[in-house]
Formats: C-alpha cells, sequence, structure tokens
C-alpha cells in the first residue's frame, strides 16, 4: 500500500486558515472516501471537526478538478480517477484548546484530528506530512514542537516531513509551530522535551525540567520497577500559556496543555505556588495517560471508532484512577508533602460530597453517558451526575487502601497496574492489541493482590453510596474530618457564577436556595434590604446564624422575585485528613504501612 501524504501549511495566520493538501496515489477505483473524525480521543464529546473545513476541492494528476460529493456530515467521496487523486483544503483554526486547532500570528497548534482528513481503506498505510513554515519575514524564528518522527534529513524542530505508520499514529501527536521557550531533561536515559508557547517573563526551565523529571522517573518506575524502561522512545510536553486557561489532553508520546502563564515556575523564586502545584499535578496526569488509555485500554477502543461515539463503563478506571495517580506521583516524587497531599485529597473528597447527583449515578453509568452528561454539564449537573474523574480517584483511593490495610502492605493498587499493563499495555503497539473487558476489572484486582474486594467494589463502582473512606484510613493512623469554609459563614445552599453580579450558577438539591424557590440564573439584588453584589455576598452572610431566616430580592430574567429562606449550615469546604504521630509498637506498624502507601 502506498504512503498517503500530506501538506499543511499555515496559509493564512491572521485569517486562521491552515491549507491541506492531501495526495493518495491509488485511489479506489470506485471513488475514494475520505472522513475526518467527530471526536477526538481522551475527550468524550462529538465535537463535529469537519465544520471546520471552509473549502474543499480535489484533483487528478494532470491538474484536472475531480467532483467530490459529501456524503453525510464528515465524510466526502471523490469521483473515480485513473492515476492519483489529490484534495486541497482549507480548515479554520480558532480553538485555543488542546482539542482541536488554532492559528494567528504568534503560535499555531493541531491535533491530526482537525486537520487530516482519513482515506478510508488506506488507515494502515504510511502517513508523511509535510509541515511548511507560514510565508514572511514575520514568521524566520517559528519552529516545529512534535513527537512525531522526522523523515527524508528533516531536522528536530525544524519544518519538514515527518512520518507515521499509520493514520492512528498520525493523529496521536500534536504539533505546536511558533516562536517557543524549549527545555529538556532524561527520564530513564529517554529524552523528553518541554515546548512552552505563549508569553511568559523569567520562566525557570531547570526547575521546571527537575520536577518533571522526578515525577517521569516516579511513574516509569511504577510500571517497569526492575527495567525502568519508558514505552516511547520520546516525549514531548506541550504547553500554551495563556491569561486564563486549563487543560490537557493526552497521546501516545506527548501531551497538549494549556496553562495559566503565572502558574509557571519564575527564576528566583523557590516557593512552589498553588498554581504551580496544580500544573505540576496536570503535567503528572497526562503522562500517567502514557500507560493508562493510551497503551493499556478498554476494549470498546480496540480500535477507536471514530465516526460516532464509542461507549464504556470504564472511564473510572482510566480517568479515576489516573486522577488519584497524578497527585500520589507528586508526594511520592517529594515534589509535596505528606500534609500538602492530604490537603489535596480534603478537597477532592468535599468535592465529591458536595453534589447530591453521587446519590443517583454510579462512576459506572457516569462513565457510559460522558458523552451526554459529563462533558455536557448544564446548572444541575452538580445534582443528577456524578464524575468518573473526581469519584473514580476515590474509588481507587478506596481500592488502593483496602488492598494494603487487607495485605500488610505486602500488595498494593500498583500490583494492579503492573498486571494491566504486562497484560494489555506492554505490547500493545507491537502485535495485536487487547483492550480490558468490561466486566475484567474486579477478577484482574483479585489476580493481582489476591483480595477479593466483594461488596467494595460493587458499591464503588456499580452502586451509588458513599465510600467508608474514614473507615479506610483507620489502618493507617489518619482521621478524616470535615472543615467548613473560611470564617464560618452560613450557606445559600448555592454557588455564584462569578463575577460583579450576585448570579447563581448552580442551585444545590435539597439547599435553603431551593427550597425558597430560587433557581440557577437567578440574579440576587438585596438581601434584608441590603444590596448584594459578588463581592460582598459572603460578607453580608458571615453576619448572620445558621437557620437565620433571611429576605431576599432577585431578578429571574426580567421580573423581580422576593424569596424568604432559612439559611443553611457553613459548606463543608474541605475534609481535614490527619496523621497521627504516637510512637508505640502499635503505633510504628501503623506508621509503616502509610509511609509504604506514600512513598513507595
Amino acid at each position: 500500500m502506498k504512503p498517503i501524504r500530506y501538506t499543511i501549511v499555515p496559509k493564512n495566520p491572521a485569517a486562521h486558515l491552515f491549507e491541506v493538501t492531501l495526495t493518495v496515489e491509488d485511489p479506489a477505483p470506485e471513488g475514494q472516501c475520505f472522513m475526518l473524525p467527530v471526536w477526538i480521543p481522551g475527550s468524550y464529546m462529538v465535537r463535529e471537526f469537519a465544520r471546520n473545513i471552509v473549502t474543499l476541492r480535489a484533483f487528478n494528476d494532470a491538474g484536472r478538478k475531480v467532483r467530490v460529493t459529501k456524503t453525510d456530515k464528515h465524510t466526502w467521496q471523490a469521483a473515480p480517477v485513473k492515476g492519483a487523486l489529490t484534495l486541497r483544503y482549507e480548515v479554520y483554526a480558532w480553538d485555543l484548546s488542546v482539542r482541536a486547532a488554532h492559528l494567528d500570528d504568534t503560535v499555531g497548534f493541531f491535533n491530526g484530528t482537525s486537520v487530516f482528513l482519513a482515506a478510508l481503506g488506506h488507515e494502515e498505510a504510511q502517513h508523511v506530512v509535510d509541515i511548511q513554515r507560514p510565508d514572511g519575514h514575520a514568521y524566520r524564528h517559528w519552529r516545529v514542537g512534535t513527537a512525531l518522527a522526522e523523515a527524508r534529513g528533516t531536522k528536530r524542530y525544524g519544518f519538514g516531513e515527518y512520518a507515521a505508520t499509520n493514520y492512528d499514529e498520525l493523529i496521536d501527536h500534536p504539533v505546536t509551530l511558533g516562536e517557543f521557550t524549549l527545555a529538556s531533561f532524561k527520564a530513564h536515559g529517554v529524552p523528553h522535551d518541554i515546548v512552552i508557547a505563549g508569553r511568559v517573563v523569567a520562566l525557570d526551565t531547570e526547575r521546571l525540567a527537575a520536577d518533571l523529571k522526578k515525577i517521569c522517573e516516579a511513574q516509569i518506575a511504577l510500571f517497569e520497577p526492575r527495567t525502568k524502561r519508558a514505552p516511547m522512545e520520546r516525549y514531548v510536553f506541550m504547553t500554551q500559556a495563556v491569561s486564563d486557561g486549563y487543560g490537557g489532553l493526552e497521546h501516545r508520546a506527548s501531551t497538549a496543555l494549556i496553562c495559566n502563564r503565572t502558574d509557571l515556575p519564575v527564576k528566583g523564586k523557590p516557593e512552589t505556588s498553588d498554581g504551580y502545584r496544580t500544573y505540576l499535578g496536570l503535567c503528572s496526569h497526562e503522562y500517567f495517560h502514557t500507560w493508562n488509555v493510551k497503551r493499556i485500554k478498554p476494549a470498546a477502543f480496540v480500535p477507536y471508532d471514530l465516526t460516532r461515539e464509542d461507549y464504556t463503563s470504564l472511564l473510572w478506571l482510566f480517568e479515576g484512577f489516573t486522577s488519584y495517580y497524578d497527585d500520589l506521583m507528586l508526594v511520592r516524587s517529594g515534589l509535596i508533602s505528606v500534609d500538602e497531599y492530604f490537603g489535596l485529597l480534603g478537597k477532592t473528597i468535599a468535592g465529591v460530597l458536595r453534589g447530591t447527583g453521587r446519590l443517583k449515578q454510579s462512576v459506572a453509568e457516569s462513565s457510559f453517558d460522558a458523552w451526554v452528561k459529563y462533558y455536557r454539564q448544564d446548572e444541575n449537573a452538580s445534582n443528577a451526575i456524578v464524575s468518573y474523574y473526581t469519584k473514580g480517584s476515590l474509588v481507587a483511593l478506596a481500592f488502593d487502601l483496602s488492598i494494603r490495610a487487607q495485605t500488610g502492605g505486602r500488595k498494593s493498587l500498583d500490583d494492579v497496574m503492573r498486571l494491566l499493563w504486562q497484560r494489555y499495555g506492554r505490547d500493545f503497539y507491537r502485535g495485536k492489541p487487547v483492550g480490558v473487558g468490561e466486566d475484567d476489572v474486579e477478577a484482574l484486582i483479585a489476580e493481582a493482590t489476591g483480595v477479593e474486594l466483594g461488596a467494595l467494589f460493587s458499591d464503588a463502582v456499580r452502586g451509588t453510596r458513599d465510600l467508608p473512606l474514614a473507615a479506610l484510613f483507620e489502618p493507617f493512623g489518619v482521621t478524616l474530618e470535615g472543615e467548613p469554609e473560611r470564617g464560618a459563614k452560613p450557606s445559600l445552599g448555592a454557588r455564584l457564577r462569578g463575577g460583579a453580579d450576585a448570579t447563581l450558577a448552580v442551585v444545590y438539591e435539597g439547599g435553603a436556595a431551593q427550597k425558597a424557590g430560587l433557581s440557577a440564573g437567578d440574579a440576587l439584588v438585596a438581601l434584608d434590604g441590603l444590596r448584594v453584589t459578588g463581592a460582598n455576598l459572603d460578607a453580608l452572610l458571615s453576619r448572620y446564624q445558621p437557620g437565620a431566616k433571611v429576605e431576599i430580592h432577585a431578578f429571574r430574567r426580567d421580573e423581580l422575585r422576593v424569596a424568604r429562606l432559612t439559611l443553611d449550615a457553613p459548606e463543608v469546604a474541605r475534609y481535614k485528613l490527619s496523621a497521627a504521630d504516637k510512637r508505640t509498637d502499635k503505633r510504628a506498624a501503623v506508621r509503616g504501612l502509610r509511609e509504604r502507601w506514600l512513598a513507595a
């Protein structure tokens, strides 16, 4: 099968247009079909990338136009031709996120799912892309950041040809174009690059490289404790630094990230800000996906069906377990303290317990419904759904604690991850790939650890009961207590949208606001006759005691309403985890169990 060849050039950065040329040397005799994915792996929502194709034309090898018919929202068919067939099309790229494509006169970024049409029937052929520099003197210092393999003499970070073994590999390597900051390090001998696009002042690249090295080496050692062998030959962290943004998307040898530029470390300031800690956690999360979901996959994703929703009830395993390990790897790497880790866990626990959706939807159901619920959240989400990320991370925590306690620390969730890696992930791209079955996980845990989780597994995965975390922490000498918000002000049972106006974004089920008839979208204007704003509501509430009756005036659309409500007790902002330190023989054993968990 002859290679599929693409050329992509930032044709008009001011208009945010990429031009792509696609050549098929041996098109289907009945008329070659082309398809653009409707979603991108790792982000479970149909996004209709084809809507951004502005123009599309086809030519035969003599340069004559060939008729192209669009057969559905994301598929085209060219008329039969003799010889090669070439498509030339423009893609509008103005989505500053990790999921699609973005282009202006300062930076370019694209995922293959947004710009590379698949030549159906040729997906297993080699795919070669020529990435070209935009015209103009202003772009003379632009470079190319990607984990794609260079081809035909292309230098690393240079414009030119890059190659992938097939279409799946091509679209699993995002590309950053522009003037970017570059740093590198090796993790257990494997080169890792850091690409930072966007304006950043006094970026401490040495510290960033040193910190990421610790995270990467800890994760490599978790999956391959004997050989310390990474599953890729080279890895790229590519980050777009912006004024306000957060997100990440995993790929087999790279990750695309977006963060606030103020979250990145600054030279001469050795302290670790909350923003930098969050950024390291994001990097840790996406890097862990190199194993868990990019190679260890649910059977439903082997292979991906990029033309429609691809359903699995296992996202709690692939996203939830990854969310558990992301911060755990920070404490194991020595980048945060145990107390800091306990603080992060406490916030996660409070976040899960705040919404009543956890009592209605299991993490298995949340996984299956990601396409229409988790990725399409509205004002009632906290009352109707549970996150397979956050509750999934607590499910992983519960399993880990239970396994460690029942085996005296001899086995853990780490052993489960290693078995998954050995059985499903290690050879995923080398032979016939196999995915994890929908009902396989409980047996795999028992096989890896000898522990039958039984009712805990059923309740945690398929049920809606709250996890017995306080009891599970006891063997580790850790206590769990709810902590109200600072200042202990009473609660409306609602959350504001943010901004100058006091507009309700979320009204919690059974809370004071809902009982009084207030709804999401209502704009509060007065509390007991005093003007309410987004800035002063907390100060006004702090003057009352829980149970106090207040009168609130609010606009719903253009109609003024009066609500009389009874204030709730203060919200639990986080749960406090405390480790006992009594030095008795018994407590020494407990401390040992805890230390093996946090410093495995």
